[in-house]
């Protein structure tokens, strides 16, 4: 069965963002391979501006964020929804709710709903208890106006399931191995093997940088610590600021090249990941790929994909604890052969495709306006 499938609720493809931009490449690209028509939505002042993508077709819709803000995002959102209502598809995926839910009544009436349920996003710190609250309430929305639902976390399917009494389909993010030619992309000079530590993470208060650095400056250790990210708001601009004054940390910036951040997650001698709200991380899976060994926030959602096979922390001394007494042994090289077959066998693109191909055709199949309960 070939189906007309619109991704909706990202800022479009190729990815320039994050997580959902991240999976919706893919995914988009994966269906139209398996002879599916697919459209992406993008904001039309997306880096790319053509009207297809490796077969994927692309509509650009108004978004005004860059005047407005955040508030730009409904906006933006509803160009997009209203454009999709024109569009006869059969099936439409949405990532994320935030700021497509409140729109829910306006959803094609003909199309297959299927959202993405993201990852109980007002628990992130970043948001005022008024946002936070919104958020809550664009969570409950989402499942009202939808058809389907699909979690990357088992802790988020077990949430629905109890808050809300809905079975979603469990589908995590994918990765790609780490293969031979990105091995070749690291410089010797910017990245000797196993010399420094590393964490890759937007600066918000949720991802623990603060945390993780102030373990890390506390410690007795003589190697450098890599900070990949945007520094450029309010937080990011305090962190840079709180440790300025040790001359082992180096902040990064944001970097895009694929290829040149998995050599880095490959040759560090400790991955830090702080993440501790949403589902699971696409960072954290290319960590697991590129062969990286973890120590992560002690939480469901990492525990979930990692298990036994990291190290754990909760505080800046567990984190000062680890930089001073991880070591590159037979057991932690056991971990990092764990991860990767995970990646192989459980976070593996193509299957990870399949499973989305799989579910839309059996939401389309299925009767309208029914839930999977």
């Amino acid at each position: 069965m070939k189906l007309r499938i619109a991704i909706l609720g990202t800022r479009g493809v190729p990815n320039y963002y994050g997580g959902f931009e991240h999976i919706s490449e893919y995914v988009s690209e994966g269906l139209v391979k398996r002879g599916h028509e697919v459209t992406v939505y993008n904001s039309h002042n997306h880096p790319y501006q053509k009207d297809n993508w490796n077969g994927v077709n692309i509509k650009h819709c108004y978004d005004p964020e860059y005047l407005v803000g955040t508030a730009g995002q409904f906006i933006y959102d509803l160009n997009c929804m209203l454009d999709a209502r024109k569009g006869q598809f059969d099936a439409i995926l949405i990532m994320g709710y935030t700021s497509s839910s409140v729109w829910g009544k306006l959803y094609p009436p003909n199309s297959t709903i299927i959202t993405n349920m993201d990852g109980l996003e007002w628990k992130r710190s970043k948001y005022s208890p008024k946002v936070q609250k919104f958020l809550k309430y664009a969570e409950k929305l989402a499942v009202k106006y939808s058809e389907f639902y699909i979690s990357d976390s088992l802790v988020i399917k077990q949430y629905l399931g109890d808050k809300y009494n809905v079975n979603s389909k469990y589908i995590p993010y994918g990765a790609d191995l780490f293969s031979e030619e990105e091995r070749e992309q690291v410089d010797s000079t910017d990245a000797l093997k196993e010399d420094y530590f590393l964490l890759m993470a937007r600066m918000e208060p949720e991802n623990n940088i603060e945390t993780i650095l102030e373990g890390f400056n506390n410690s007795s250790s003589h190697r450098k610590f890599k900070v990949l990210g945007d520094t450029g708001n309010k937080f990011g601009k305090f962190i840079t600021h709180k440790f300025k004054n040790d001359e082992r940390i180096e902040f990064k910036g944001s970097i895009f090249d694929t290829a040149k951040v998995r050599a880095l997650q490959n040759n560090s001698y400790l991955y830090f990941h702080g993440h501790s709200v949403g589902g699971t991380n696409p960072s954290l899976l290319e960590a697991m790929a590129s062969e990286a060994l973890i120590a992560a926030h002690n939480n469901p959602f990492n525990k979930s994909v990692l298990h036994t096979d990291a190290f754990y922390f909760s505080n800046s001394k567990e984190v000062r604890n680890l930089v001073e007494t991880v070591q590159r042994k037979e057991i932690e090289q056991t971990m990092v052969s764990n991860n990767l077959h995970k990646i192989k066998y459980q976070f593996n693109w193509e299957k990870i495709i399949d499973q989305y191909e799989q579910y839309i055709i059996e939401c389309y199949q299925s009767k309208k306006h029914e839930r999977i309960v």
